[in-house]
């Protein structure tokens, strides 16, 4: 088995956002039956309203996600809206993605990063090195959630 090859980089077109959108479209709302009214929002206008990211498997759309300021002190983002295509999944991909943005947030700054990781995927995100912060799961578009906290290395460090 040849392995693929997997790139990730910030989107900075039209283009690489809609095929963002349609990887979170399949995922969340075919899927996951998110409302589709839920899956968009202000952070999706355009490339410029906060750092989206489309992660390529041999140069197919394969992965997306973004993040955004969360607060200044300690400087934080959060991680969002990060979404495998369901032939993906497995590949190295989704970690691939998630370790490209937590690279780019820290060479801008970022201290910390949080996310909201639906419980399924806990699993996935204290591998690469998140702790769960919450006291218990929540619920976000009806789907169980846990806040998940990783302190970043900066690449000066």
């Amino acid at each position: 088995m040849t392995h693929a090859s997997i790139s990730v980089s910030p989107v900075d077109n039209r283009e690489a956002l809609e095929a963002c959108f349609a990887i979170r479209l399949r995922v969340f709302v075919d899927e996951q039956q998110v409302p589709a009214e839920e899956e968009l929002d202000e952070f999706d206008a355009d490339w410029t309203a906060c750092r989206h990211f489309l992660a390529l498997v041999d140069g197919q759309p394969a992965a997306t996600g973004r993040y955004r300021s969360y607060q200044e002190s300690p400087p934080t983002v959060k991680l969002q809206r990060i979404a495998v295509s369901s032939e993906y999944r497995g590949t190295g991909v989704g970690r691939s993605l998630v370790l490209a943005m937590e690279q780019d947030a820290a060479s801008r700054g970022a201290a910390l990063s949080v996310l909201d990781a639906q419980c399924q995927a806990e699993p996935f995100y204290v591998k690469l090195g998140y702790e769960t912060v919450s006291s218990e799961p929540f619920l976000d578009a009806g789907i169980p959630h846990v806040r998940m906290r990783k302190k970043l290395q900066s690449s000066n460090s």
